[in-house]
Order: structure tokens, then C-alpha cells, then sequence
């Protein structure tokens, strides 16, 4: 093998050993579970299905669970290319897909669950959080299949289902996404898995899902706090400023926690660092140490055709304050707990109040606020409580010192969050256990 055919190999290799270890991290997989594949053109203009081996463990992967086949070719058995190659070679054949990507995702499959007989014909999911209702869209299909894996039906139907959507959901085994990268397919199974995971914590706290979809539906740039841009391949990898090696290794020390510790799903949220004239951001800031994410070097000051709502934001807050860095995550449990109700109300909660010691000493209330915020109000409640959660558009938090610093917020705000839904699962009166100063705070 020549020098430079034996180096895209190992490119190839380490973008597939980082996926997939990145997947078994934030538990979308088990030890053996899913597949990964891309298209590739060798030296020879050959074109060629990358695709990881039947068996193989996609966090722990080796070299020789990669099989390079041509796209009319499947070779299964031990540590042969995948089960499901032919439905990955339709996924693959559709225009501009470059990747696919099948992980069991088992919160949006426990979210997808019924009781009724098979054959089964399933309602689509619909997502609540704005992060899959805008990228995956108001409806994810749900097929069942009586062979749930690698069978005819599914090499039929699942790339036809992907003609039209991002991501498919596979009753009782996953979901199948595709993308132009297998960074972006990645993406989408994050995000779909998160909107499970979210629509179950609504359940758990008995939030009427059926007025709820239908008001998103219907409108809903009065149920989101904005648009999240769409996933921008161009950055990746880009880094303006390798030099800062001190700000490097807090930037992607972060990332990787909001990422490990699930602040927020692969490559969505944002940090930044204010400088002189210029902010230093991450606009995907959940980003696994193996992975990465782009590191971009931008004026402090916005263009007049600057179209990114997240990142004008970000200025606005620094041109209306000292901060000196800005956080925003979607901590799924926070957003599904901004949607909660105390008996005997008829509106959701506006603020978060912790029942639990560490929570208490750090915040005595969290606000929170509805989707329809004025950049104007979110500064202001920024200024004195550092931290707030918008139902519909993540958590924003803000420090004086440091990426790490200002990391704490979201950390603690997930736990509080954990501690308040565990006390509802159980019956408890959450108004009992509140401090009664913190209800006036």
C-alpha cells in the first residue's frame, strides 16, 4: 500500500474510531450495536463504501473493522462488512449523501414504545425541543418491520424515508440518519435520541403532550426562542487561533465536559471569550475531545448582514455588560422541566428553585422565561442571577473570569434539575421542600 493511500486510511479510520467512541459515550449505542458509513473515491477514481464491520465495537474500533467494498458488493460473516450494508448502499445512492449512520438510540425508541398488535402502523414522533424540531423537523417517521434488521423491507423503505428526512426511527431497534459527513449524520442521531429523551421527562412530570405538539405545530416561533442555524460543514476543523494554546485547552476542555457530562447534544450550544476588539467562540461547543469542534476568531462587533441569531446574541450581551464569557447549552432537563406545572396553576414554572444542598448554596432561584423574551430582559436577568433558562431555547449562562467558570452553571443547573424531577417522579410536594426565601428571591 503506498505511503499516501495507507494515510487516507488512517484518516478514515480515526473519523470512524472517534464517532463511534464518541456514540458509546453519550450511550446511543452499546458495545456492539450500529454501524457507521461513508462514501470514499480511492487513488484510482474507484468509488467505495467505507463501512464498519458485523460484530465489531464502535467505541473501541481497529483498523481491519473497516471493509472498503464497491457499492454492488456485501460480504457479511465474522468481522465482515455490516448486516445492513444494502439499506447504507440505498442510503448512500440518494443525492448528496456522503454518510450514514444507525445507532439504537434508546430514548426516543423508549419514547416511540406502544402496546398495540403487530403489524404495527405508527404515528411519526414529534419532537418538543426546538433543536430536533427545526433540524430532524414536526415529524420523524416510525416504521416497524418484522425483521427489524438488515431484511429487504428495510433496504426498501428506510432510504426512501431518508429522501425526505434527516433521520428515521426504527420501532424497537433505532434510528437511521444520513448527512453530507459522518460528523453531521452523528449529529442527527444525537439529536433525535435527546428529543426522546425529553419528551420522556415530560411524561414522567405529567405534561399533557397532546395541547402541547399541537401549539408547536401550529406556531412555532412562539414556542422557540429562535432558529438554531443549520449544521455548517464548511468550519469543520478550522481554528483561528492555534497560537492561544492556554484558551485552546480550556475551550475543548469544556466541550468536551458539556459534551460527556450531556449539557447539551453533539455540536450544538455555543461558548465564548470575550477579547479586545473580538470574541473567541465555539459555535459547536459539545464537542468530544477525539472529535473536535471549529474554534472561530470574529470581531466583537456584527456585520450589518450577520444572519446567526446565536452569535448576535452573544454580542449583545457583551456590548451590554462586563462578562467576559457567555455559555449557552440545551440541557434537556431543563427544558423539560421549564415546561412544568405546579398543581392547582395553569402556567409553567418561572423559576427553578433547588431542593437539593449544593443547588441551594450556588442559586436560591433560577429564573425562567418564556420563548417570547426581549434580548433586552435576558441581559438584565443575565446581570443578576448569571444564569437563565428559556422554555424553548436552552440555558444561558454568563462568568467574569474564565470558560470554566462559567461551565458550573449548566453542571449545576442539570443536577438541580435531576434532583426536582426525581422528587416529582416520587409524589413529593416540590412547594414543601422549596426554601421560603428563595420563593421571594
Amino acid at each position: 500500500m503506498s505511503k499516501k493511500k495507507w494515510q487516507i486510511r488512517e484518516e478514515i479510520f480515526r473519523l470512524f474510531h472517534s464517532i463511534g467512541r464518541a456514540s458509546l459515550l453519550c450511550d446511543l449505542q452499546d458495545s456492539h450495536s450500529g454501524n457507521m458509513a461513508m462514501r470514499w473515491r480511492n487513488e484510482s477514481g474507484e468509488e467505495l463504501i467505507v463501512i464498519t464491520s458485523t460484530g465489531s465495537q464502535k467505541g473501541d474500533l481497529e483498523p481491519n473493522h473497516l471493509c472498503y467494498l464497491s457499492p454492488n458488493e456485501t460480504d457479511f460473516g465474522y468481522y465482515k462488512a455490516s448486516s445492513e450494508t444494502d439499506i447504507h448502499v440505498g442510503i448512500l445512492s440518494l443525492p448528496g449523501v456522503k454518510a450514514s449512520m444507525h445507532a439504537h438510540c434508546k430514548e426516543v425508541v423508549m419514547a416511540t414504545l406502544d402496546d398495540q398488535p403487530s403489524p404495527k402502523s405508527l404515528p411519526p414522533f414529534m419532537p418538543i425541543d426546538p433543536l430536533a424540531f427545526y433540524h430532524l423537523g414536526a415529524e420523524i417517521p416510525v416504521d416497524w418491520f418484522a425483521v427489524p434488521s438488515g431484511s429487504p423491507e428495510m433496504a426498501k423503505t428506510i432510504p426512501a424515508r431518508l429522501a425526505e428526512h434527516p433521520v428515521t426511527i426504527i420501532y424497537g431497534h433505532g434510528a437511521m440518519s444520513r448527512g453530507r459527513s459522518l460528523k453531521e449524520a452523528f449529529f442527527y442521531l444525537s439529536l433525535v435520541n435527546n428529543a426522546g429523551y425529553i419528551v420522556r421527562l415530560l411524561e414522567r412530570q405529567k405534561i399533557n403532550l397532546n395541547e402541547l405538539r399541537p401549539k408547536i405545530k401550529a406556531k412555532p416561533e412562539s414556542c422557540f426562542h429562535f432558529k438554531p442555524a443549520p449544521y455548517n460543514l464548511e468550519i469543520d476543523g478550522r481554528c483561528d487561533f492555534p497560537e492561544e494554546e492556554e484558551i485552546l485547552k480550556e475551550f475543548r476542555k469544556a466541550g468536551n465536559r458539556i459534551f460527556e457530562s450531556r449539557l447539551s447534544p453533539f455540536h450544538t450550544g455555543s461558548i465564548s471569550v470575550r477579547g479586545v476588539d473580538y470574541l473567541l467562540y465555539a459555535p459547536q461547543a459539545s464537542m468530544p475531545y477525539e472529535v473536535g469542534g471549529p474554534l472561530l476568531k470574529l470581531p466583537l462587533t456584527a456585520s450589518e448582514d450577520e444572519d446567526d441569531r446565536e452569535l448576535e446574541l452573544h454580542r449583545k450581551i457583551y456590548a451590554e455588560s462586563n462578562f467576559q464569557t457567555i455559555m449557552h447549552c440545551y440541557v434537556p432537563e431543563a427544558e423539560a422541566h421549564a415546561h412544568y406545572i405546579y398543581s392547582g396553576e395553569n402556567q409553567p414554572i418561572s423559576r427553578i428553585i433547588p431542593v437539593d444542598a449544593e443547588g441551594g448554596f450556588m442559586y436560591l432561584s433560577i429564573p425562567v422565561v418564556g420563548p417570547e423574551v426581549k434580548d433586552e430582559q435576558l441581559i438584565r436577568l443575565l446581570h443578576d442571577y448569571k444564569l437563565v433558562v428559556i422554555r424553548g431555547g436552552g440555558i444561558w449562562a454568563v462568568g467574569s473570569l474564565s470558560v470554566s467558570e462559567v461551565l458550573h452553571h449548566p453542571s449545576s443547573l442539570r443536577e438541580i434539575c435531576l434532583y426536582r424531577l426525581a422528587a416529582i417522579e416520587r409524589g413529593l410536594d416540590l412547594r414543601k421542600m422549596e426554601p421560603e426565601k428563595a420563593k421571594k428571591w
